[in-house]
């Protein structure tokens, strides 16, 4: 009854308060009166649609076992933000925990289409991680390479170059997306200087790690030289003196 009154007093059509929303459906949950709880939620998502809004609404639905129930909403959820790569990563998540590894990755390339999506790079990571979960190393490489296409930010080799390394066996392989990562950053010279010093970084460290004197002396050898500038000391009468400075 409380929450019903504070609900009554909002004037939703300008804006309200999701969490209030959802303590009264759980209100009504631990009443037994699921009913109740469901239709609060509808009408909550009927009248001002949030993201927690979802989120609250299939959390309960999944704790309930009422996967079918989940899925609608998930529709619902990317049907009225179809740009979110949170709720197309949240809604994939949940078919690759079910075991419905297609249906996720349906699902993960439907978000990857949006255009605009807001977050893409969030919907990668996950799609490439569930790939890993899922033991399909070679399915989750592929989607490095195709995500290194579109870009060759430094943080997608480091992330590509960890994958690799933890793989059985991967040192080498690892080796190789850091050296394909320098090639292609040098050739991007000068703008991806910074990038490429922080590559180079990464990977001295990752040899280091190895234990590998050899692999972080060559990476050292493709360290920026640091240029000293020398430039004659001029006198107060602005010639030239006898001495330089660095």
């Amino acid at each position: 009854a409380v929450y019903a009154a504070a609900l009554g007093l909002i004037p939703h059509a300008r804006f309200t308060f999701a969490k209030l929303w959802i303590l009264a459906a759980q209100a009504h949950l631990r009443a037994r009166d699921l009913s109740a709880a469901r239709r609060l939620l509808g009408q909550a998502l009927g009248r001002c649609p949030k993201d927690k809004l979802f989120r609250a609404y299939v959390e309960m639905e999944l704790s309930l076992g009422c996967v079918d129930r989940c899925r609608a909403l998930y529709e619902k959820y990317v049907q009225w933000a179809p740009g979110s790569a949170a709720a197309w990563s949240r809604w994939a998540q949940l078919e690759a925990e079910l075991g419905e590894a297609d249906r996720a990755r349906a699902l993960f390339e439907l978000g990857l289409a949006q255009r605009p999506l807001d977050a893409p790079e969030l919907l990668w990571k996950a799609y490439i991680d569930a790939e890993a979960e899922l033991g399909e190393v070679g399915r989750a490489r592929d989607l490095y390479e195709r995500l290194l296409e579109l870009t060759g930010h430094v943080k997608v080799w480091l992330s590509f170059a960890a994958f690799e390394a933890a793989q059985d066996g991967g040192a080498e392989r690892a080796r190789g997306v850091y050296g394909r990562a320098f090639e292609q950053l040098r050739e991007r010279q000068p703008e991806a200087k910074e990038e490429a010093v922080v590559l180079l970084e990464a990977w001295k460290a990752w040899e280091a790690e190895q234990g590998e004197g050899e692999g972080v002396a060559e990476v050292e050898k493709r360290m920026p030289r640091r240029v000293k500038r020398r430039r004659p000391i001029l006198l107060e009468d602005g010639s030239a003196g006898a001495g330089v400075e660095e």
